[in-house]
């Protein structure tokens, strides 16, 4: 807009002086930059196979979608920390299943240590060697072990549908780059056919000039255009490489990389007339928010944990093992072993568990109020997508119409001139009217397409 606004004044500021002049001596300008995208429809397809031309690859936007899936770093932690999640259902699985350990001891004591005092015990204090195999299994603890690992199950598919959240959103910051970054080239041609156009016209004014047919602050004023067209070139070029280098950025790539970009000329279909539809579709598949359905009921399984803590827990303990080292008249046999039952009572422990299991609770209840935030927030986004689809798509008609309408202005202009019917100023107005109507029928193009991407995006369709 910064550009469109300079070549506005510009050019109302050349053809005010042009009137002033009032002189037939220019008689011919040059055309007023505009802008034509050619894209190669053959070469569209599936994005795949695409050459590069001139030396510099080319990207269409499937193709920059694949590679910023591919290559993104957020996507890649997404995924290992789904990866890691599923280990941590590992670890709560754990306690379900038995706990074995081997020991191996020597120990050279004197008798009369086993009446002295210390980290050792007395029964231990004897001169032996010897090796054994403990073994443990819960029998129970009524459903603790069972909701810590529904718990963990229940956030690890939190994790795996946050990875797919990612995804979408990379995939949008992907076409957004693309498009703004096809925008920026858009206009930087138009920065630079107006460098050329206002060369020609300081050209010509030069020479008039020279031939006394126009004053020098004609030539003064040229000059500035000049100046200005290729201050606005510097500025077009510049925005051009920044949303380059922001594609590159979303792609994954840590270098800078000039793609020829590539986008289908095909203009896509109308938008659904219905949002109501789009509504129900979000709320059935966002990923980001069946992350937090998962979350809120992990939270409430963990809550349910937090009160088992209160329930009694059985377990099963043995022991085998072989002393062949030993003092006879302490052991009878070479082998030994034992088995038993273990009942544990939590009695009290100062509100401890109580405690836990509240604050797991109002956990439970505060992911459910953010759960219901966001599903009040994707009914509000769906529709305010929707509605900017639909205006985006009316922008389309209504700018085709308006260049069309220039076209026909500047033709007429065009003969009125050459019949010196009409001043420079008529024709240069014809002229900034169409470089005007094509610029934003190019914006209202991707700006369509963008408006499309966001609202996939919003309802949730995977790339």
């Amino acid at each position: 807009m910064r550009i469109i606004r300079s070549v506005v004044a510009s050019v109302a500021l050349m053809a005010s002086i042009s009137a002033m002049a009032q002189s037939p001596g220019l008689t011919s300008l040059p055309p007023a930059p505009s802008i034509h995208l050619t894209l190669n429809s053959a070469q569209m397809g599936n994005g795949a196979g695409i050459p590069s031309q001139g030396g510099i690859p080319t990207l269409t936007r499937h193709q920059a979608e694949q590679m910023a899936i591919r290559n993104n770093p957020r996507i890649s932690a997404s995924r290992l920390l789904a990866l890691a999640q599923h280990q941590v259902v590992r670890e709560a699985h754990s306690a379900d299943l038995p706990f074995a350990e081997e020991d191996t001891t020597a120990m050279d004591a004197q008798e009369g240590g086993r009446l002295s005092a210390g980290d050792l015990s007395s029964s231990r204090m004897l001169t032996h060697a010897g090796s054994g195999l403990v073994l443990s299994q819960l029998i129970t603890n009524f459903g603790r072990v069972h909701n810590l690992v529904l718990t963990q199950k229940l956030e690890q598919q939190a994790m795996q549908a946050n990875a797919m959240a990612t995804n979408q959103e990379i995939v949008l910051y992907t076409d957004q780059a693309f498009y703004n970054a096809l925008t920026a080239e858009a206009i930087l041609k138009v920065a630079k056919q107006t460098v050329a156009t206002r060369t020609v016209t300081e050209t010509q004014v030069r020479e008039l000039t020279q031939n006394k047919l126009r004053s020098t602050l004609d030539l003064s004023i040229a000059e500035v255009n000049v100046s200005e067209a290729k201050l606005m070139e510097i500025d077009a070029e510049d925005n051009a490489a920044s949303t380059m280098a922001t594609l590159d950025a979303i792609l994954g790539l840590d270098h800078s990389q000039t793609f020829r970009l590539i986008d289908n000329p095909a203009t896509p279909g109308a938008p659904p007339l219905d949002s109501k539809t789009l509504v129900q579709e979000a709320l059935h598949q966002r990923p980001d928010l069946q992350s937090l359905s998962y979350s809120t009921q992990s939270a409430k399984k963990f809550a349910r944990a937090q009160w088992d803590q209160l329930l009694p827990s059985i377990s099963v303990l043995g022991t085998v093992g072989a002393t062949p080292v030993r003092p006879d008249q302490y052991y009878n046999s070479n082998w030994w072993g034992a088995i038993g039952v273990n009942l544990n009572i939590p009695i009290f422990n100062g509100f401890l568990y109580t405690s836990q299991a509240k604050e797991a609770e109002y956990h439970a209840k505060a992911d459910a109020e953010y759960e219901r935030n966001l599903r009040d927030r994707i009914v509000r986004d769906v529709h305010i997508a929707w509605l900017q689809t639909q205006a985006a798509y009316q922008k389309l008609g209504v700018t085709a119409q308006l260049v069309k309408e220039a076209d026909m202005s500047l033709s007429l202009a065009q003969t009125r001139y050459q019949l010196g019917l009409s001043s420079i100023v008529e024709l240069s107005q014809a002229q900034l009217q169409q470089t005007t109507a094509q610029i934003e029928f190019t914006n209202a193009h991707y700006e369509y397409r963008l408006a499309l991407a966001t609202l996939r995006y919003q309802i949730g369709q995977n790339p």
